[in-house]
């Protein structure tokens, strides 16, 4: 039969716990000897360092071959993305509604506008983009002549956009029904835009729905175009002062004074029918101008 186990009391475990840590019969600290603690503390230190030293020579390779003003692998579109303002963007429509008679409401659409155009200032872009670019031809630069390293940029001053630059009317009309939207194209490395001809992108707006609703559209710049000359786009680090060319709409809203509005960028390589991306080379939003 076999013999029970003699429970061991508290005290005993302790003992026995105490012994474990530090043996003084065989001169062990948990379990093993200090030379034995020394060989395997230097094992430990010898290997971490090895990984530390493998790991950051991989991520120095791998930025040495990296060039920091283009990225090697490129996964955005192809063609540009088109954006409007002001920015009332939902989960599911864009709309831009307002009351010609409820100044609070009308002045968030104008303060929206006044603040998107703030880094168009006139004097702050004489400031930091002084290059005298050539009107109608891209600005190809293949060495970093501006100063630390970088690439000039064209300026794009706010007076270019006329009754929509919120210079004169800085209510950008929408204390009537003649409000100003402003387009822009986002930004593509080396993207070239391209009408076939050398002529410049331009915008074009129209109605989808509502056009009895409105009696005219006025661009600025003149022929809403985006000139030759700010394109191609070196990337931030190369560019850290370029501003995208914008380009201001000037809507005449009449009877209901509602529509529906698709302003797109004509070129040939810019694609505007992609199913999945319905801002892709176009923007359609909502107007409404309410009483």
């Amino acid at each position: 039969m076999a013999t029970l186990k003699e429970k061991r009391t508290c005290g005993q475990r302790c003992e026995d716990f105490g012994h474990f840590v530090w043996n003084s019969d065989e001169g062990k600290f948990m379990g093993r000897t200090p030379i034995r603690w020394l060989y395997i503390s230097l094992y430990y230190v010898a290997f971490y360092v090895v990984m530390t030293a493998l790991f950051s020579l991989a991520i120095y390779v791998l930025m040495y071959t990296l060039d920091p003003y283009k990225p090697d692998y490129q996964d955005r579109l192809k063609s540009p993305g088109v954006m409007v303002w002001p920015d009332t963007y939902n989960d599911e429509e864009l709309e831009i509604t307002y009351n010609m008679s409820d100044k609070n409401n009308w002045m968030t659409k104008s303060k929206i506008l006044q603040d998107f155009l703030e880094p168009y200032n006139d004097t702050i872009q004489a400031q930091c983009n002084h290059y005298n670019c050539t009107s109608g031809k891209y600005f190809i630069q293949h060495a970093f002549d501006a100063p630390k390293h970088t690439k000039w940029s064209c300026p794009f001053y706010q007076s270019m956009l006329g009754n929509c630059s919120g210079i004169d009317d800085p209510t950008f009309g929408y204390n009537t029904a003649q409000p100003c939207v402003i387009i822009k194209m986002n930004r593509i490395i080396n993207f070239l835009p391209n009408n076939g001809t050398g002529s410049a992108p331009y915008v074009n707006c129209t109605a989808l729905e509502g056009q009895d609703n409105v009696r005219g559209y006025t661009y600025y710049p003149t022929n809403g175009t985006l000139d030759l000359s700010y394109f191609p786009y070196y990337g931030k680090l190369a560019q850290p002062t370029y501003m995208n060319p914008l380009v201001a709409v000037k809507l005449d809203l009449v009877n209901q004074r509602h529509a529906v509005i698709q302003c797109r960028v004509m070129a040939n390589n810019i694609a505007h029918q992609n199913y999945y991306d319905p801002y892709e080379g176009k923007v359609i939003f909502h107007l409404t101008a309410l009483s």
